[in-house]
């Protein structure tokens, strides 16, 4: 555009032309690459050769809400399920600030230099007010994340410890198709995921600290006696002889409990995660474990047990989910709710209702 001021009458004034408009899309940007989608029969075939990036793929279907991934994922553990069942699974807990993550990078180190292939599967905790989570894990794993044998995957508990557990035993699964033969189940650790963790697992790791003055009171009943073992983190410096008296008080409190079922009582060690002390005592004791329960029967018997639990578990999640979304529940929920909330009709009466609606519209449609 020529500018005015450039007119003979304004003597002595020049305007030279601007510089025309930068495109606000960088023209040397690619576009971006689209991710391939594989059929399920893809899928299978790349979990099997122990393809790390579709293993992650698929675990993200099994992770996703959406119905049609949750459809291809379905088909993708259908078909993974005759590869699956020959790992070690353990479950890992402890309060938070133990040293799970520090203890897991050293005892996953100890195993890949044995020569095993490691799966990693940590439920991260979520935000109540974002509903977001780190997911940093890997952060606190350094040498794990590095190594070419070993698969680290943090999933968010969303709020649901329940959903979460369900799809990581789903992971669990496309894991072992995958090779892994150790998988490791890190809890959100805050007492309410280890129920569902220890539903999952064949051994139940409790990993615990010296000299924080909880050693006996601030333990509950429930989680020292889902343990089959339970290790004193820390144990170096001048923490050896805390660590030391905190793993005979615990002695002397498993004492108290009846015995488990497997017939196997649970031992106390102290080890340091930070300078790998005590690493190959605690695995010698898993090891220990899995002999003593195989010989007896009961590791075949709990995981027996875990498939039906499971198998229930998701009869119920599968009914809420069809409760829910039903469209006559969906159109008076909210009405029935105000009910409630005016006094007009109690919770039972109305939780009668909605049952008594929902089962009328299944038997009409």
């Amino acid at each position: 555009m020529e500018h005015p001021e450039n007119d003979i009458q304004y003597k002595g004034l020049k305007v030279n032309e601007g510089v025309s408009d930068v495109p606000t899309i960088n023209p040397y940007l690619k576009k971006r690459i689209k991710r391939k989608e594989y059929t399920p029969s893809e899928f299978v075939e790349g979990i099997l050769k122990g393809n790390i990036t579709i293993l992650s793929q698929a675990v993200t279907l099994v992770e996703s809400a959406k119905y049609e991934h949750q459809q291809t994922a379905q088909e993708i553990i259908e078909k993974c399920l005759p590869h699956a069942g020959k790992s070690v699974r353990i479950g890992i807990t402890g309060v938070p600030g133990a040293g799970k993550s520090t203890s897991i990078d050293a005892f996953g180190m100890h195993l890949i230099n044995e020569g095993r292939k490691l799966a990693v599967l940590a439920i991260d905790p979520s935000s109540e007010r974002s509903k977001g989570s780190i997911l940093g894990d890997k952060t606190r794993m350094e040498a794990l994340s590095r190594a070419k044998n070993a698969f680290i995957r943090p999933s968010p508990s969303a709020g649901s410890l329940g959903g979460v557990a369900r799809k990581t035993r789903e992971t669990i699964v496309l894991c072992e198709a995958a090779g892994f033969d150790t998988i490791f189940v890190e809890t959100v650790g805050v007492g309410q995921s280890e129920t569902a963790v220890h539903s999952m697992v064949d051994f139940f790791l409790l990993i615990q600290l010296a000299g924080t003055g909880d050693e006996l009171q601030g333990i509950k009943r429930g989680i020292m006696e889902m343990a089959d073992g339970i290790i004193i983190n820390k144990a170096d410096g001048d923490n050896i002889e805390k660590a030391k008296l905190a793993a005979a008080q615990f002695r002397n409190a498993l004492h108290l409990f009846p015995p488990a079922e497997s017939g196997w009582f649970p031992k106390v060690l102290t080890y340091s995660g930070y300078y790998n002390l005590g690493i190959k005592e605690i695995w010698e004791m898993i090891n220990e474990y899995m002999a003593f329960t195989k010989k007896n029967g009961y590791f075949d018997h709990k995981r027996n047990e875990q498939a039906k639990y499971w198998m229930y578990e998701s009869i119920n999640d599968t009914l809420r989910e069809t409760f829910y979304h039903n469209p006559a529940v969906e159109k008076m929920l909210q009405f029935t709710e105000q009910q409630v909330l005016r006094n007009e009709i109690s919770s039972f009466v109305a939780a009668k209702r909605m049952m008594d609606l929902f089962l009328n519209n299944l038997s009409n449609s």
